[in-house]
């Protein structure tokens, strides 16, 4: 299959000097900075974005699992403009129309009594009010947060994630203590199916809360469809069991909708999915598909009302910015309009699972298969008997040369993919159409025959 190579805008002569002037200026994150090629990207429409050579390429990643709504989509710009166009800033402490049509929209599309939002600049920030908030609630210091999990990555938030990126910031935030969440296909309770994963999972919780005493834990936050650390759908049952052991001992459940959130599971909120209400929601990404940074809390009436006539010891200059709020509001209207929520849960049900276990079918080294919506892992393994990973946790360097191939092969085909340790997800825009998601597919099951070379299984 060869590179798509967009129609117009070619001029690497302008390519060539913002990749100088990266290089020269910009820092970063997460990387060691003279390793690194940032690839110059000159603009995007829809499902895909395109170089200054005039490569295009289809976006499985959706950027950051964040660009939900796609590149470009004018309702969305237009709305950004005419915002700026009336109002462009406000300080938080000013009621603003935008600010407060946005916080109307996301409150009626939260579950429950979750019906107030705090506003902030992205999802880490989030985290840091949330477990704040519920801190301040309860009374209690205690942070449950799972292993396999990400947070964000300022000081607090960093210390609730579960994976090594959380390792360079340590000693972290007391009192954050970590828990083994449900993972079927290399299940850390050695169970024989889901409803055993289940049921050991939540008893494994209750051993935690025992052992660090509930009455000393403010929440447990998990994301109810774990992102970055391999997309991991939980059992049936484990989320209303969570829900349940929160309620038993007082503690709030907070659900992290950062990656999960806004269309993506083909839902509002992933935790629709298995119908839970948890006490506070963290949301930022696919609220606006971070066309104007923002994120936010979404606040359980009992927690609000914690602070009527308390002060909240927390702020932001930017919290509840009128150009992000218009976005979000623009946004959430057009997925209504438009139907994103519904074709995405679509995409996955009728094209993106059939599609991969086809695939798995194909290729030995698809080891595990799973994902709601548009939001799908692909476990790749050396041998399918031992699940032994195509590379190893955490690898760098040459250990991790299968899985940068891999990408390699992909992007060389014209896809963008996201890769994280021994797995692909598929994560295209939740606004791509079943053709553009099949041609996605199409070139990451040739990608998989570079995988196939390290199998080393019967």
């Amino acid at each position: 299959m060869t590179p798509s190579i967009a129609q117009e805008g070619a001029d690497p002569a302008t390519g060539d000097r913002v990749q100088e002037l990266d290089k020269a200026h910009v820092f970063h994150s997460w990387s060691a900075q003279a390793q690194i090629e940032p690839l110059p990207i000159a603009g995007g429409s829809g499902s895909y974005f395109w170089d200054y050579e005039g490569k295009k390429y289809l976006d499985f990643s959706s950027q950051l699992v964040n660009l939900n709504i796609g590149h470009q989509h004018p309702k969305l710009v237009a709305a950004i403009q005419e915002q700026a166009g009336k109002l462009a800033t406000v300080a938080p402490p000013f009621a603003n129309d935008a600010r407060s049509e946005a916080a109307r929209l996301i409150s009626d599309l939260a579950p429950g009594d979750l019906d107030a939002v705090f506003f902030t600049n992205g999802g880490a920030d989030a985290t840091e009010n949330a477990i704040r908030m519920a801190r301040l609630h309860t009374g209690r210091h205690k942070i449950l947060a799972a292993y396999r999990s990400y947070h964000g990555s300022t000081a607090g938030a960093i210390s609730m994630t579960g994976d090594p990126r959380r390792w360079p910031s340590e000693p972290a935030m007391p009192g954050v203590v970590h828990y083994w969440g449900p993972y079927p296909y290399r299940s850390a309770f050695h169970a024989d199916d889901e409803q055993q994963e289940c049921e050991r999972a939540l008893q494994h919780l209750r051993d935690t809360l025992m052992v660090e005493g509930a009455h000393t834990v403010a929440a447990i936050i998990l994301e109810p469809v774990v992102g970055t650390n391999g997309i991991l759908v939980p059992p049936d049952g484990y989320l209303a069991g969570v829900r349940a052991i929160c309620d038993e001992f007082g503690i709030m459940m907070i659900s992290d909708e950062v990656m999960a959130g806004f269309g993506r599971c083909g839902e509002w909120f992933a935790i629709d999915h298995w119908g839970v209400t948890p006490d506070l929601i963290t949301f930022a990404k696919g609220v606006n598909s971070g066309y104007v940074p923002m994120g936010g809390v979404v606040i359980s009436r009992r927690i609000a009302e914690t602070f009527d006539d308390r002060p909240y010891p927390g702020g932001l200059t930017y919290s509840g910015h009128p150009l992000a709020c218009a976005s979000a509001v623009a946004s959430i209207n057009i997925f209504r309009d438009e139907g994103i929520n519904e074709n995405a849960k679509m995409l996955g049900d009728e094209v993106i699972g059939p599609e991969l276990a086809k695939i798995a079918e194909r290729h030995p080294s698809v080891g595990d298969v799973r994902g709601l919506g548009v939001f799908w892992a692909v476990e790749l393994v050396k041998d399918r008997d031992t699940r032994e990973p195509l590379v190893p946790f955490n690898a760098s360097g040459p250990e991790a040369a299968p899985m940068g191939e891999f990408a390699a092969a992909c992007k060389s085909r014209g896809l963008w993919p996201f890769t994280h340790f021994n797995r692909t997800h598929v994560v295209p825009p939740c606004t791509a159409t079943p053709d553009e998601v099949r041609e996605g597919l199409a070139i990451l099951d040739e990608a998989l025959d570079v995988a196939d070379t390290y199998y080393t299984g019967s």
